[in-house]
């Protein structure tokens, strides 16, 4: 597989020619060569994009939502190839990749719909005459910056919301699956796209640092929108804020799942198996940590640990496989060091634990406490914690103790209750009976304290993408005091 630039719908090398190897997490074998831009190729996209804003943004809202519309059936008719192109970079299941492009196509469908909700309002005016009224425009040329392990969801909301609401696009891929994300600059352009709106480029990780910084201060790029780690967001909201643009940020996760002493606790297993091991919990929003009430803890994990083992892992190119390989085995070996860290420190490994280069299998620790690593720490993997609380007061605070807040989940028959808490807890999200991974295209997304800031989706998303004007019309003479 080859992915080049895609600047002004034309492929393009890097300058000098200068290429990456990107290669399958579980052979090691080249899957894709990638041309490496230079700070150089990553000016030309963003030049190309403010060459293209002017006509985008002046398009009538009707002639954007059928571009945008094409866009999300183009994505579609290419799903074996993403799901192949995922597969080959990442090492995701076919599942995982066939959904994906649903979810991806469902995004640009919500935002072809917002092209026509993109409003204002009149407001009240002290002054005779005088007409005041808001309205959102488009701000310019949007950065987006997309991470690989939901290669085709986040690539595509990178930039669904800021077309539809008139702004142009500069899509930084990322490293570990150029490929996946070049395919879509390909689909948006056979979609017809005009040249320039999009923009795709590639870089290699020695050469990262320098071509989002020099992105962020190029005077073409208007605001950014980065998903990833709290750690590189930090970075990319540091470099946003020397230059006074604003950030949109969904960083980090260690979702809790609460479940209360009066759960379905056949429900509370379906949503917590699901949310912990989908995509090898490779998932901002992967279930990190089960609380559960003391009553119910012994029948709740027994009843897991029977749906874990049940989990087909292997190979993510075999069908069947549910559960693939880690990113890299780096990724593996940090997994099996919490696991194993954990285990040192008293809690009890139930089932799996097991690692084979970068396939782990899905794994529940028991009895997991605040003095060890995988309390605290982001695992990225398919395992999850259950740590046992007496009371409801005590899930409250054990799911808050924690520097993150995307998600969280709550269980019980009792909804009022379940809602009680649900408040109390510290998350941009939460699902009551439900899985804490859930995404849907007009939901406003998005997280608090070290999980980020800004919400992407719906309404929500128009507000990060558009400028907020104050225009007034006089229809009769002011006074003027002097």
């Amino acid at each position: 597989m080859q992915a080049k630039l895609l600047i002004a719908n034309q492929d393009a090398d890097a300058s000098g020619g200068r290429t990456f190897e990107v290669r399958n997490p579980m052979t090691q074998a080249m899957v894709t060569q990638a041309a490496a831009a230079s700070v150089e190729d990553g000016a030309r996209a963003a030049e190309a994009a403010q060459h293209a804003f002017p006509a985008w943004a002046e398009l009538p809202p009707n002639a954007r939502r059928q571009i945008l519309l094409r866009c999300a059936d183009a994505i579609e008719a290419r799903s074996p190839e993403f799901t192949r192109a995922m597969a080959e970079e990442t090492g995701s299941a076919a599942s995982w990749g066939a959904f994906n492009v649903r979810l991806g196509a469902s995004m640009l469908r919500e935002a072809a719909a917002m092209t026509t909700q993109i409003t204002g309002e009149v407001i009240p005016s002290d002054h005779p005459g005088c007409l005041a009224f808001s309205v959102r425009e488009p701000v310019g040329v949007i950065l987006g910056i997309a991470p690989w392990n939901a290669p085709v969801i986040l690539g595509v909301r990178a930039v669904a919301l800021p077309l539809a609401c008139g702004n142009t696009v500069v899509l930084k891929s990322s490293e570990l699956c150029p490929y996946t994300q070049y395919l879509l600059g390909v689909a948006f352009r056979d979609a017809g796209l005009p040249p320039g709106v999009v923009n795709v480029i590639s870089n290699s990780s020695e050469d990262a640092a320098g071509i989002v910084s020099s992105l962020i201060a190029h005077p073409a790029i208007r605001r950014i929108n980065f998903t990833g780690s709290t750690r590189v967001g930090r970075i990319v909201a540091e470099l946003a804020g020397r230059q006074l643009k604003p950030v949109l940020l969904e960083l980090g996760g260690k979702a809790p799942l609460l479940v209360l002493d009066d759960a379905d606790l056949d429900e509370a297993v379906r949503a917590a198996a699901f949310g912990a091991f989908m995509h090898q919990g490779q998932i901002c929003m992967s279930t990190e940590r089960l609380v559960a009430q003391e009553p119910v803890a012994d029948d709740f994990v027994r009843r897991l640990s029977v749906k874990a083992v049940s989990l087909k892992t292997g190979d993510p190119r075999e069908s069947g496989t549910q559960i693939g390989s880690l990113i890299n085995s780096q990724a593996g070996e940090r997994v099996e060091s919490l696991i194993q860290e954990a285990r040192a420190k008293g809690a009890t490994l139930v089932c799996g634990g097991a690692r084979q280069g970068t396939i782990v299998q899905p794994t529940v620790l028991d009895r997991v406490t605040p003095e060890m690593k995988i309390y605290h720490q982001e695992t990225f993997g398919p395992v999850v914690s259950v740590i046992r609380v007496k009371n409801d007061e005590e899930a409250i605070r054990i799911a808050n103790d924690t520097e993150y807040g995307l998600t969280a989940a709550v269980f019980s028959r009792n909804i009022p209750r379940a809602l009680g808490v649900a408040r109390r807890l510290q998350t941009g999200m939460c699902h009551i009976n439900g899985a804490t991974v859930h995404d849907e295209a007009q939901m406003p997304f998005g997280g608090t304290k070290a999980s980020g800031y800004g919400r992407f989706g719906g309404r929500a998303g128009i507000d990060e993408f558009t400028e907020l004007r104050w225009m007034t019309i006089n229809t009769e003479s002011p006074h003027y005091p002097i």
